[in-house]
């Protein structure tokens, strides 16, 4: 039996997670995956109800990419962005060489995969703050210390068949750190036409 079986997925299910092996893998796999919108009903569709159903949204893919990970050796990390008047994102952490890296779904170009190249959580972070608009406006405010998915039994977010709260809870509830002081946030210039115009680029309707 191979470590994937082991948390609960059927044979097919954790030999092909088994088979991604490196960041880059993992996210061309959920590339694969179509988007599903974050007001679809679900909070958080687990890893095996994702590769069942073949729809996933950002929180969605991140669990499947943390269970990659784990299988891969690696720690399940993912890490929460908040936005205000906006809708949150997540994605999955990883390090190469001391830094951090994502690996992230998001119907929108820019706001998925991140290079291992940033020196801290808040850096990583930054990197997603220029796409981040609701119109013109520059809504990420957030993020959250690394959620280590060992910490909560795999059927709760592995092999489980329906929604799973108490990860969207851990979520929101573990430690978040202020991205923009307040100060900062209400100078803040909106955004040109042209950045808004390229946020508007979307994948799937």
């Amino acid at each position: 039996m191979c470590f994937g079986e082991r948390l609960g997925l059927e044979r097919e299910a954790a030999l092909a997670l088994a088979s991604l092996r490196t960041p880059a893998r993992i996210q061309n796999f959920i590339n694969e995956i179509p988007w599903t919108s974050p007001d679809d009903g679900v909070l958080a569709r687990p890893v095996a109800t994702v590769l069942d159903q073949r729809l996933a949204k950002c929180i969605d893919a991140a669990l499947v990419a943390a269970c990659a990970l784990w299988i891969a050796g690696e720690r399940p990390l993912l890490m929460d962005l908040g936005a205000v008047g906006d809708v949150d994102h997540v994605v999955a952490l990883f390090r190469r060489r001391g830094l951090w890296g994502a690996i992230s779904k998001s119907n929108s170009p820019c706001l998925r995969f991140r290079d291992p190249i940033y020196r801290s959580m808040r850096e990583l972070a930054i990197s997603f703050f220029p796409q981040f608009l609701k119109g013109r406006r520059k809504t990420l405010r957030t993020y959250s210390v690394p959620l280590d998915l060992r910490r909560y039994d795999p059927s709760l977010w592995v092999a489980r068949r329906d929604d799973c709260p108490e990860i969207v809870d851990a979520l929101t509830s573990v430690r978040h750190f202020a991205l923009v002081p307040q100060e900062a946030s209400d100078a803040l210039r909106p955004a040109d036409g042209i950045e808004v115009e390229g946020s508007r680029l979307k994948e799937y309707p």
